[in-house]
């Protein structure tokens, strides 16, 4: 037997590790506040991450990328760029918690887009969970009882550019390695960055370099845990884990920066992550019940 045998309580603490190292990557946005417009502050994070993809570059040369796929990896590059400006945007409006709860909304976002670019099917109960997640988002914003800033609706654009990313990172995962994939997206969104920034540009300090330099260290570290968790363990096991991050941005927003402890923000996060869960739970029963009969065929 070759397939690599999971490890759950590896897959649980590599995602716990990855929890914390996106808390931090907020942590360090939120502590920049507004030294840096949000689309020079992204491109910095992006243009001094490129240090990290000096591995890649000899499997993306080998790859002999086609148009067409060049062609979607810039359109993932166009759309991450506007999530990744509209999620740093969004930092310097809302609280830590706010934004890590409404990310939670990203993953309802691909089952629709799944549905609907993919051609997969929208069965009841997923139909079902997409509402309860949109309840949940309702609960976080609670509109008609306070009013929305622009952090809020910038979120909710958020992550439906981020789950259009991983529409297409996951039809292009199927033709090329890992490698590729994450490496485009790092060449292609800092490109896509790059007029956006200039257009708002002011000189940054080199303290605003030397924290954004940190924070290309605390995502790429985030990427490649989380990476180490998928591996290890089934998603149904590391999907839960998710929930951490929720709990750490807030005590880092209540300790860190004095921010409120929201009770409405965590019940309408748990209630999207709820949402997320059964979702997540019922393609993992899908797939094993659409590969159980190929296995073993005969078994009952």
């Amino acid at each position: 037997m070759t397939e690599t045998r999971a490890n759950p309580v590896a897959g649980i603490l590599w995602m716990v590790l990855t929890g914390l190292l996106f808390v931090a990557v907020t942590a360090v946005v939120k502590n920049l506040g507004g030294a840096l417009p949000a689309a020079q502050a992204a491109f910095l994070r992006y243009a001094l991450g490129l240090v990290f993809l000096i591995p890649m570059i000899k499997p993306i040369r080998d790859a002999h990328l086609s148009r067409r796929a060049l062609a979607l990896f810039g359109l993932r590059g166009l759309v991450h760029t506007f999530g990744v400006t509209l999620w740093f945007f969004a930092m310097t409006r809302i609280s830590i918690a706010e934004v890590t709860a409404m990310n939670y909304l990203a993953p309802v976002y691909v089952t629709l887009g799944a549905a609907i670019f993919l051609g997969e099917k929208l069965a009841a109960r997923r139909i079902a969970a997409v509402v309860i997640a949109l309840v949940g988002a309702m609960i976080i914003l609670r509109p008609g009882f306070r009013e929305l800033s622009p952090g809020h609706i910038a979120m909710l654009v958020t992550a439906v550019m981020f789950a259009g990313s991983y529409l297409i990172a996951k039809q292009m995962s199927d033709e090329v390695s890992p490698a590729v994939v994450v490496g485009m997206l790092s060449i292609t969104v800092t490109i896509g960055l790059a007029p956006l920034a200039w257009a708002v540009w002011v000189p940054p300090s080199w303290s605003s370099i030397g924290w954004m330099f940190l924070l290309a260290i605390f995502a790429t570290a985030g990427h490649y845990t989380m990476t180490l968790a998928f591996a290890a363990a089934p998603v149904t096991v590391t999907q839960p884990v998710t929930f951490l991050q929720l709990v750490w941005a807030v005590l880092l927003g209540y300790v860190v920066f004095g921010e409120s402890i929201d009770g409405w923000v965590i019940l309408g996060g748990l209630v999207i992550l709820g949402s997320v869960l059964f979702i997540t739970w019922r393609e993992a029963v899908l797939k094993q019940s659409a590969v159980a009969p190929h296995v073993h065929p005969g078994r009952h």
